[in-house]
Order: structure tokens, then sequence, then C-alpha cells
């Protein structure tokens, strides 16, 4: 199913309960990051947003404290239901995988030390981060229509992912700096637009 198109309104959420079943199976997928998956299920599979409000609303919930896939799943559920929607949308986030998780540890504790173990644990960060670079590869296509303009964020994504994972400086510091450069740039834009 193709994700709504620009003039097209996406999609609703028919109830809380479903609220509550779709945060928790991509609360089952996200184990080691759930970028990729929380798009493929909200934008291309639900269509409960567009590819546009789905990078805004993440952005929101990236600068938001806490995990952003729970930040990002408040907001979609308080948006169509208030708090009881909110609510739904958490307990969906939390109730099954922290089950499975204790589940994980009981076991990890008993297998450890088994080098099959620490070989599946380096394949699935490996994993992990192909699905993220996948993810973001697809998003940059929203970019196009961004106010500060293709090319000043490609910069902006340059400039983070040099301070990061080259010159290792702390991602609070990073944030703080790039992220009011950004802003600022943002705001500049948007003056001159109007908008």
């Amino acid at each position: 199913m193709p994700e709504p198109g620009p003039d097209e309104a996406p999609l609703r959420p028919r109830s809380r309960a479903e609220l509550f079943t779709a945060f928790t199976w991509l609360a089952l997928q996200g184990f080691g990051g759930v970028l990729a998956v929380v798009q493929r299920e909200l934008v291309e599979k639900r269509r409960w947003l567009t590819r546009d409000q789905f990078v805004e609303d993440w952005a929101v919930a990236q600068i938001m404290p806490g995990p952003n896939v729970v930040n990002l799943a408040l907001m979609i559920g308080g948006r169509h239901f208030g708090l009881p929607g909110a609510l739904s949308a958490l307990a969906g986030m939390l109730v099954a995988p922290l089950a499975l998780l204790l589940l994980l540890a009981v076991l990890y504790s008993q297998l450890a030390t088994l080098p099959q173990a620490q070989a599946a644990l380096r394949g699935m960060g490996a994993v992990a981060a192909g699905l993220i670079t996948a993810t973001g590869l697809k998003l940059v296509a929203a970019l196009r229509g961004n106010v500060m303009g293709l090319g000043v964020c490609m910069g902006f994504a340059a400039c983070t992912f040099a301070a990061i994972a080259l010159l290792r400086w702390p991602l609070a510091w990073v944030l703080l700096g790039l992220g009011t450069l950004a802003c600022a740039w943002a705001w500049r834009q948007l003056g001159r637009t109007g908008g």
C-alpha cells in the first residue's frame, strides 16, 4: 500500500486498542533500533502519517527527553485520542517488550559466555546499523521540501556525522551546537518565505 500523497490526508487509528496493538507490534520488532521499523509501519503500512509528517514528528520526538519512539507513540496517541490514547500507545510500547526483556535477561545470564551468543549479538548490531542507514536514505527525499534547503540539510548531516563518529564529541554538545545553528537557519528561512 503506498504512503499518503502530499494532498491526501493520512488515515487515523480506529481505536485505542488498535493503537495499543500497533505500538506493541512496533516495540517487539524494534530491538537495536526502531527508526526503520517505525517509519515503515506508520508511513508505508498503516498510513497514519505522511513521510513529511513523520520527519517532523520524529524530529520533535528526538529533542524531547526519553526514548524517541516512546515520545512518538505518546504524540500520535494523544493527537487522536487525547490522554487515554497517549496512555494506550505508551502501554503498547512497554508491556510486552518489558516481559520479553525480563525473559531474555534470564536466558542471557545463563548463556552469555557461549561463543555463539557473542557472535549472534555482533551480527544483530550489524543488521541494526544497516536498517538505520537504509531508513535514513529513504527519508532523504523528505528533505527536498525542507525550508532549510537540501544542501544545507546535507551539510548539517555531514557535520553531525563528523563530530560524533570521527571526532567523538559528546552527543549533547553536538545537538546543542549544531541543533541551535540549524534552528537559527530554519528560523531565518521561514522569516524570508513568510512561513
